[in-house]
């Protein structure tokens, strides 16, 4: 019998369809040396205690176990995973002990996103991130070469427009005008101007120093900063990392967002699923005209950086961008329609009160909030799914009142303190403007 016969026979039953590329099995080899780790976590003082009766040669053969070990539970886990594209589903069979088996629509993909860590980027491969309509997670396959993954990507998002199943792999990606590029210089300066970052860092340097000067404790002033050190990183050398290189095209399929320095991300904003937009304008960045875009969209995880159309740009840019997310929409309308709150509602925030304002187009509901970081959060009259009234007993008093709309994405926008009559006629003329706009939107199709 032959040898890889032999072999076949030792293995499990491998199950039907394409198996991942064969680096996978090491992207799956440290899950043994974690719970290895995790286990001797537990109890760190007997462990190193233990640890300090074992000699060279113990130390080098229990490496020389688990190393085969890792390596095996890697290989195996890559064994037993496959997937298969059938006229109707994608089918993603994982697990080595406990086996499941995901079964994705075609019809309810709504995002392919591609995704090039560092490492997969040196060796050739990349993941595919799976967004599907009902779920909270993305279904992800990692690892795939990367003209494999292209092609399976342009081939779900093709099924998933309508393109029969025997076209569908032949049709290639579909074509791309790129609409806006964020300048690396542009970014920094933004991410500087800011001023969180220089926060962090005068907090990171001050509160460990009067730590240390107070408890004479190394120990403890280093624990103290490493919270301001993380708040440091991921304001301001995480996020030029994460955003370096942003770059926005308009597509058949959505808009294609592709960015980062060391992992580079390429995702899809399906068209139809923005939910609400908010526009963010830091203090220092007003003089220069720049806004930063977030967007809430229905079905999306809530992954850091993932809620973002724009790092920083141009007013003018940022419209050319946002006439394809929310078409039809005057921007500077918009914000010419925010009223501030009455006179009256100082005695509830005597300062703050100025950042609020709400206003009503013919096709977005406004909200305006903050002063030193504005943020103007525009919601589509068709993507409101309620709209609710609270005042508290101060309120009351005051005759003020808030009005809430939740919107498709499990978010909501609140106009603060409004004269409670003019609360109570906002509500229902909006329930009116949110029927009104479901009736008349466009159906949310794939290709436009």
């Amino acid at each position: 019998m032959p040898e890889n016969a032999s072999l076949a026979r030792l293995l499990p039953a491998r199950p039907e369809g394409r198996p991942l590329h064969p680096v996978t099995p090491w992207r799956r080899a440290w899950a043994p040396v974690a719970g290895i780790a995790a286990f001797a976590a537990q109890d760190f003082e007997r462990t190193r205690e233990w640890a300090g009766h074992l000699s060279l040669g113990w130390l080098l053969l229990a490496v020389a176990v688990l190393l085969p070990v890792a390596a095996g539970y890697g290989f195996l886990s890559w064994w037993c995973t496959a997937y298969l594209v059938t006229d109707t589903e994608l089918r993603i069979r994982t697990g080595l002990l406990f086996r499941r088996t995901s079964h994705i629509r075609l019809d309810r993909i709504q995002a392919v996103d591609v995704g090039r860590p560092l490492l997969a980027r040196l060796v050739g491969v990349a993941k595919l991130k799976l967004d599907v309509v009902g779920t909270e997670s993305k279904d992800e396959l990692a690892f795939l070469g990367e003209a494999e993954a292209v092609a399976l990507r342009a081939e779900l998002l093709a099924r998933a427009a309508g393109i029969a199943p025997e076209a569908a792999p032949a049709a290639g990606e579909a074509p791309a005008r790129e609409m806006l590029r964020v300048q690396p210089r542009t970014l920094v300066v933004g991410l500087l101007l800011i001023g969180t970052g220089w926060g962090a860092l005068a907090a990171a340097v001050a509160v460990p120093t009067l730590i240390y000067l107070a408890s004479h404790s190394l120990f403890a002033a280093l624990a103290t900063a490493l919270p301001f050190l993380g708040g440091l990183w991921k304001g301001s050398l995480g996020r030029f990392l994460r955003e370096y290189d942003w770059a926005v095209a308009e597509s058949p399929d959505g808009l294609r967002i592709d960015h980062g320095l060391l992992d580079r991300e390429h995702a899809t904003v399906p068209p139809g699923r923005v939910q609400a937009v908010r526009l963010v304008e830091p203090l220092l960045w007003r003089r220069r005209g720049w806004v930063r875009v977030e967007l809430d969209v229905a079905g999306a995880d809530k992954e850091e950086g993932s809620g973002v159309l724009v790092p920083v740009a141009s007013w003018e840019e940022a419209r050319g961008v946002l006439a394809r997310v929310l078409p039809g929409t005057d921007l500077d309308a918009a914000r010419a329609a925010l009223e501030p709150a009455p006179e009256r509602s100082r005695w509830c925030f005597p300062v703050y009160r100025r950042g609020y304002g709400h206003g009503v187009t013919g096709s977005v509901f406004v909200t305006g909030a903050g002063l030193l970081r504005r943020r103007t959060t525009l919601v589509p009259h068709a993507k409101v799914q309620s709209v609710r009234l609270r005042q508290g007993p101060w309120q009351r008093r005051l005759r003020l009142a808030d009005v809430a709309v939740d919107h498709g994405a499990n978010g909501h926008t609140t106009a603060r303190l409004r004269d409670a009559d003019g609360a109570h006629a906002l509500v229902r003329a909006q329930a009116e403007r949110s029927r009104t706009g479901r009736r008349e939107a466009a159906p949310e199709r794939w290709l436009l």
